[in-house]
């Protein structure tokens, strides 16, 4: 019998040892160098945590992280969000839970301080404050119930004044509060559909029978005879003639498309703003009675603030284009580090800007030969009004308890040889007699603020003319 040889069997063990012993060492090497740099792994990914805990604390200067997160969650600001110093600026919304709305009521002073959360706070608005203080010395609350007041740079949204005027809640700000019928107000919107859905025009021939600011059913009635009366589409809008306007929404627009305009300029629709706003409310239902009343302003139900007034007015002034608007210019903490900065957002297109201009002149005819002609009255001789394009629309109706008269004006001031736009919108709801009319406090607002402004422009131009510096 050949005998066994069992050194081969030692040797198979030993490279099988040997291999095993290998990565044992090596499992041991790696193992070592993990523990030797966790410290290392330990110290960045705490600075990491420190860091973002950090940026978010000091979003509000040491407001608490937790309501930090909140108040930068998703909103409709989130696209147009700045940054400074690395550091998410709060929105708009922000600002609305941490300011009490009754600190922007009648301000005579650029900024103000508020305190949150134990930290000091401070406000720079937007404010014109010599237009501001001239609007507040020239208010008439004698035979007033409301009065609301705004005027604002059409092309940023920036909010110059804001007066109002509250006979039984001083702390209201009627200027922001949409309990006010739209009026004839409306008729700016029923316009600018008019414009591009019918191809009308200033010159546009249109027919109505009976009184021009009523509104009856035999007055919808396509039908001419001998008692038609006919007016251009420019002098119906500036004469505000109710049949003409309701016939336009009843037979020609119909409901769906007074709602979509509607809605385009900002109807039914919410505006972000520093303060919290209602939207302005409009319903249509399925009788064509109830379109002519919207279309023309004849009713109650159609409701408007009058900062809305003013964005509907500036989307004429910028081609179409609403803007939204603002009054706060920064805000900084107690150590000078900006939290919010107002910047330009332009919202939806709501006319072309063919039938921007197309309404532009409408509203100048208002001035020039329609229902603000007496209020407006000498201003093309006027040393400051006739350096400028006004135009408007007024509207007024009494509340549903005939105790309470509604007047409106919207309009605006264009420099006619320069770039300086301004746009005022004002409510003012008359008791038993009436006092200063709305119509009024926008000539004096467009005078003032044209004053100052004049004034400074023309101080620059002795100096450049001097030394002979040219733009």
């Amino acid at each position: 019998m050949i005998p066994k040889k069992p050194k081969i069997y030692q040797t198979n063990f030993k490279e099988s040892h040997w291999r095993n012993y290998q990565r044992k060492l090596k499992r041991t090497a790696a193992i070592n160098k993990f523990i030797k740099n966790i410290s290392k792994y330990s110290v960045v990914l705490l600075t990491v945590l420190i860091l973002v805990c950090g940026i978010i604390s000091g979003l509000l200067g040491g407001i608490a992280c937790h309501h930090t997160q909140t108040l930068n969650s998703n909103t409709p600001d989130s696209k147009a969000d700045i940054h400074h110093s690395h550091k998410k600026l709060i929105t708009k919304r922000d600002v609305q839970s941490l300011i009490n709305s009754e600190s922007f009521v009648n301000l005579n002073e650029k900024g103000f301080g508020f305190g949150f959360n134990e930290q000091n706070f401070r406000v720079d608005t937007s404010l014109d404050v010599p237009l501001q203080q001239f609007m507040l010395d020239n208010l008439d609350q004698s035979t007033a119930r409301y009065i609301g007041i705004v005027a604002m740079d059409p092309t940023t949204g920036r909010i110059l004044s804001m007066v109002s005027y509250d006979k039984t809640d001083q702390h209201n700000n009627p200027c922001i509060d949409d309990r006010f019928p739209a009026a004839s107000i409306f008729k700016i919107v029923t316009a600018a559909a008019a414009i591009e859905k019918c191809d009308f025009n200033s010159g546009s021939i249109l027919k109505y029978n009976g009184g021009k600011h009523t509104l009856y059913k035999s007055q919808l009635k396509k039908r001419t005879n001998r008692y038609t009366n006919k007016i251009t589409f420019r002098d119906s809008f500036a004469q505000s003639v109710n049949p003409v306007f309701g016939k336009i929404g009843s037979l020609y627009l119909g409901k769906t498309v007074l709602e979509n305009y509607a809605e385009a300029f900002g109807f039914n629709q919410n505006i972000d703003f520093e303060i919290p706003v209602s939207p302005s409310s409009i319903y249509l239902s399925d009788e064509p009675y109830q379109w002519a009343e919207i279309a023309c302003g004849f009713n109650n139900e159609t409701t408007l603030s009058p900062l809305h007034g003013a964005l509907i007015t500036s989307a004429i002034l910028n081609q179409g284009r609403l803007v939204e608007p603002t009054i706060v210019d920064q805000i900084t903490n107690e150590i000078g580090q900006v939290i919010y900065r107002s910047h330009l957002i332009t919202l939806n297109q709501a006319v072309t800007p063919k039938s921007a201009k197309v309404v532009n002149n409408l509203m100048e005819a208002t001035i020039k030969s329609g229902t603000c002609r007496k209020a407006f009255r000498g201003y093309r001789k006027d040393q400051i009004l006739s350096k400028l394009n006004i135009g408007g629309k007024s509207g007024s109706i009494d509340n549903k308890a005939h105790d309470a008269r509604y007047d409106w004006f919207v309009g605006f001031a264009e420099e006619k040889d320069g770039h300086e736009k301004l746009v005022i919108s004002v409510i003012v709801a008359h008791e038993k007699y009436i006092g200063t009319k709305a119509s009024h406090y926008a000539r004096i607002a467009m005078k003032q603020y044209f004053r100052n402004y004049f004034a400074k422009k023309d101080e620059k131009v002795p100096f450049k003319t001097a030394f002979g510096i040219d733009d």
